[in-house]
């Protein structure tokens, strides 16, 4: 059985085909980004998370604004 049948096959068992049509995988995608959001703000790599790093990263954009404009 090629791969492309298979994932039509397992993309048939999604219930809710006639009724919503492919907006029937809203949910999973929801789930989905649910998710990486909790991953990115509570799983620390190393000793930092995604957040502390982009709020450092901004803070040192803002300081090298404001240097930039104060010469």
């Amino acid at each position: 059985m090629l791969v492309s049948q298979r994932v039509k096959r397992l993309l048939k068992l999604v219930p809710g085909q006639r009724r919503f049509g492919f907006y029937r995988f809203l949910p999973f995608f929801f789930v989905l980004g649910g998710a990486m959001e909790w991953f990115m703000i509570n799983v620390r790599i190393g000793k930092e998370t995604f957040y502390d790093v982009y709020r450092r990263k901004r803070s040192e954009r803002l300081y090298e604004a404001r240097m930039e404009k104060g010469e």
